[in-house]
C-alpha cells in the first residue's frame, strides 16, 4: 500500500550509538536534535525510541521520545525535547549537549500508535504532543500520498507552538491564552471537530490523540460525542 514501511523488531532490539549533528530552536522552551544513526532500520510515523546517556562514572539515563522526523529521512532521527524542569536528561539536552555528543538509541518501537500512511488520517495534539503527529504530517508530504490528513494541534500561545513554521493548510493551530489578532481564544473543542467529522473521507477517520493525560481524556470525550467510533481512537499520553 502507498506510504507503507517495514521496519524489523530484531534491529529494533539493537542499541546503536546515535550522534548528534545539529539542533534547531523550536519554541522558548522547546527545540529539535538532529542525530545520524546510519544503521537505523526506519520507522512508521506515531513510533517512539529509547534513548540512553551514559555519564563518566557509569550512571545511565534512559526516556522514551516520540520519532519527529519522517521514515525517509534515511540515516537520521530527529526528536524534540521539551526543557522540563528538574529533568535529568531533557536538562542534559537543552543545557549541555552539543553536535559531535553521542547517545545511544534503541528502536523503533510501539505499532500501536503508528501511521501507515494508507488511511485518512485525523490527528489531534497538544504542546509536545504533536512530535509523533508532526512525523505523520511530513511523511505524508514526502511521499505526496493522496489520502486524507487534518491536524489540530493545540498551544497556549503563537510563541509556544511547536513547528509553527511548517505547518500548511493541512493545519488548525488552536491557542488557549493568548493568539494573533482576529484569531479566538479557547480550548480545544466541539466546534473545532464538527466540521471534518460532519462530512468524513470515504472509508472514515482514524484519530490519533497526543498530549497531556488531561489533554488526551479532553479530546477523545469531544471525539467520541461527535461520532467517532471508538476503536477507530488511537491515544498516546504522558504527565
Amino acid at each position: 500500500m502507498p506510504g507503507r514501511i517495514a521496519v524489523s523488531e530484531q534491529a529494533a532490539a539493537v542499541w546503536q550509538t546515535a550522534t548528534l549533528t545539529g539542533i534547531r530552536r523550536e519554541t522558548p522552551r522547546a527545540a529539535t536534535f538532529r542525530f545520524a544513526v546510519p544503521a537505523w532500520a526506519g520507522h512508521l510515523p506515531g513510533q517512539h525510541l529509547m534513548l540512553r546517556l551514559t555519564a563518566g562514572d557509569g550512571y545511565t539515563a534512559q526516556r522514551h521520545y516520540s520519532i519527529a522526523s519522517p521514515p525517509d529521512d534515511s540515516g537520521h532521527i530527529e526528536l524534540t525535547l521539551d526543557h522540563v524542569d528538574g529533568g535529568e536528561v531533557s536538562g542534559w539536552f537543552h543545557t549541555v549537549a552539543r553536535p559531535g555528543d553521542e547517545v545511544e538509541v534503541r528502536g523503533p518501537l510501539s505499532g500501536f500508535f503508528a501511521w501507515p500512511g494508507d488511511r485518512p488520517a485525523l490527528l489531534i495534539g497538544a504542546g509536545s504532543g504533536v512530535v509523533p503527529l508532526m512525523s505523520m504530517v511530513r511523511h505524508h508530504r514526502s511521499r505526496a500520498l493522496a489520502v486524507p490528513l487534518r491536524l489540530l494541534v493545540s498551544a497556549r500561545g503563537p510563541e509556544e507552538l511547536i513547528y509553527a513554521r511548517e505547518y500548511g493548510p493541512e493545519t488548525t493551530p488552536v491557542f488557549t491564552r493568548t493568539a494573533p489578532e482576529g484569531v479566538p481564544v479557547g480550548r480545544l473543542g466541539a466546534a473545532h471537530l464538527a466540521p471534518l467529522l460532519a462530512e468524513p473521507p470515504a472509508g472514515g477517520w482514524e484519530a490519533y490523540v497526543c498530549g497531556s493525560n488531561a489533554f488526551a481524556e479532553h479530546a477523545s470525550r469531544l471525539l467520541v460525542a461527535a461520532g467517532q467510533p471508538v476503536d477507530r481512537i488511537r491515544i498516546e499520553r504522558f504527565g
